[in-house]
């Protein structure tokens, strides 16, 4: 039942309610303005109380109206707070922890949701406290003050529920993976100490620490095994302090290598997929250092941005990931150049069995059946690029592009047939000359010469890699032709009859 109803007064800042919706958040970091506050409210009392960890469950509901609802089972919010809690820009008595700035649970509500309610109780009061935000009718009445709704409880309960009703940025399912995904990486410390109990959906999120690179030093081979971790400790700039640790993953990973910035144990930057690999340090994205550097580096002196989703270093960046560098690569365990340097062992048994295994049955290929057509190859005349295009039947696929080359245009089209009465792999027709308006070049390729018969056509990576070669050669041999080499197309003739008579066989 209803025992009391109280107000409590937001001004000044109601009217920044409003344009709170338009910030920059991604939805991991708005959900977790949700969490840090659910955190700070058990930190700053858990040395005093029997609760040894804090429970947040997050539920995501997209159906039409979509609806959020994260609720903790930290201590709540107490009534003498409610200002504090509830009006915009408060900055709390304590802003040394995960609630820094007041604004956190209002930015990323309103970000959310256009209409949005807390729940809370403390421990020993036996009330339920509901504060209900209507922004857009808060704003057009110039509404300064929000009724609390009181309701009976019990004293054994604490908690805090905000509820997102009719949300802006409705998660879909690709999202909310997502948002497992991030959240776990961004709180990992607070889920690795037994701190945290993280829900999303019902599923408890985890994190998994990547596996080591346990290996010699890659110029001495048989060396012995080093762990390639290293503890990372520097300072710079006015009292910046950087800590924590880097190391080589065991097995690469192009999306989940990087590091992760830290300040009071959650991740700012670097969080799931979205990892902090400046190419200062890592190079471009197809080097090893690029796929295996990797780790946590805890940052204290630098402020971040109001949505917590990165640091503001001005000019202090590029210091920064110099000194970092060096540390990286020093003598005593040079990472960046191990990461590059180290090659997989096995991987390269693979390949050598693999390699070995096609270059043998070319071979054999070769040695049987190549002197049988060598002589018939030789005494064939010389042919040119041909001048006119033949039409094939059964055409499967054609495909057209333009390009300017040399002040002139070509128009490239590329066509695959299934036409059984085409002995030829590849084709090509080369009407037009240097100085023409325009010349086409028309590339043909056969899905049933005996070849792609017995090797592309079950295999989709192995049909594209025979089409991106035939149209290398086709193009090869028409710039060979207008460089001045004569009888250009004896080549292709002649690779034509090697694939069908030599290589068609398995």
């Amino acid at each position: 039942m209803i025992v009391a109803l109280s107000k409590v007064d937001i001004r000044p800042g109601v009217s920044i309610l409003a344009v709170l919706r338009h910030l920059n958040y991604k939805p991991w970091f708005a959900l977790g303005e949700f969490v840090d506050n659910a955190l700070q409210s058990f930190l700053a009392k858990s040395a005093t109380s029997s609760l040894k960890k804090v429970t947040i469950e997050i539920n995501i509901d997209s159906t039409e109206p979509a609806r959020i609802s994260i609720k903790d089972d930290a201590f709540g919010i107490p009534l003498e707070d409610f200002p504090r809690a509830f009006k915009p820009a408060s900055i709390p008595p304590d802003n040394t922890g995960l609630s820094e700035f007041g604004m956190g649970m209002k930015s990323a509500a309103c970000w959310f949701s256009p209409k949005w309610e807390v729940r809370t109780s403390v421990i020993g009061e036996p009330i339920i406290r509901t504060v209900y935000f209507d922004i857009e009718n808060m704003i057009a009445d110039e509404s300064y003050e929000l009724s609390i709704k009181e309701t009976q409880g019990s004293e054994e309960q604490h908690f805090t529920e905000v509820i997102l009703n009719d949300v802006f940025h409705v998660p879909v399912k690709r999202t909310i993976h997502k948002i497992k995904s991030h959240l776990a990486s961004i709180y990992r410390c607070y889920i690795r100490k037994g701190l945290l109990i993280l829900k999303v959906n019902g599923e408890v999120l985890s994190y998994q620490d990547p596996k080591i690179l346990n290996a010699p030093y890659f110029k001495d081979k048989e060396g012995e095994p080093l762990i390639w971790r290293k503890d990372i400790d520097f300072k710079f700039g006015d009292n910046i302090s950087v800590n924590g640790f880097a190391a080589i993953r065991a097995v690469g990973n192009t999306s989940e290598a990087g590091f992760s910035l830290f300040r009071r144990g959650r991740v700012i930057q670097g969080s799931a997929d979205e990892t902090y690999r400046p190419a200062y340090i890592f190079g471009n994205s197809n080097s090893y250092k690029y796929q295996r550097v990797f780790g946590e580096l805890y940052i204290n002196g630098v402020e971040v941005s109001h949505t917590k989703d990165g640091f503001r270093w001005g000019e202090l960046e590029q210091t920064f990931l110099k000194l970092l560098r060096d540390n990286l690569d020093s003598d005593d365990m040079p990472l960046l150049r191990q990461a590059e340097g180290h090659r997989v062992r096995g991987n390269d048994n693979r390949l050598i069995s693999l390699v070995g295994h096609a270059v043998d049955s070319s071979v054999d290929e070769l040695r049987n059946h190549l002197p049988l057509i060598i002589p018939s190859i030789l005494d064939s005349a010389l042919v040119d690029t041909p001048v006119e295009h033949t039409e094939y039947q059964a055409q499967l696929m054609k495909r057209t592009f333009d390009i300017s080359f040399r002040d002139q245009n070509w128009s490239v089209c590329i066509e695959i047939s299934n036409d059984v009465s085409n002995s030829e792999w590849l084709a090509l027709s080369d009407t037009g000359r240097i100085g023409d308006t325009c010349r086409q070049l028309h590339i043909q390729m056969s899905m049933s010469h005996p070849l792609m018969i017995q090797f592309a056509q079950k295999d989709g990576d192995v049909s594209e890699i025979m089409f991106r070669v035939g149209a290398a050669l086709a193009i090869a041999e028409v710039l060979a032709r207008d460089s001045g080499v004569s009888k250009a197309g004896t080549v292709r003739r002649n690779m034509n009859d090697i694939l069908r008579d030599v290589f068609s066989n398995r």
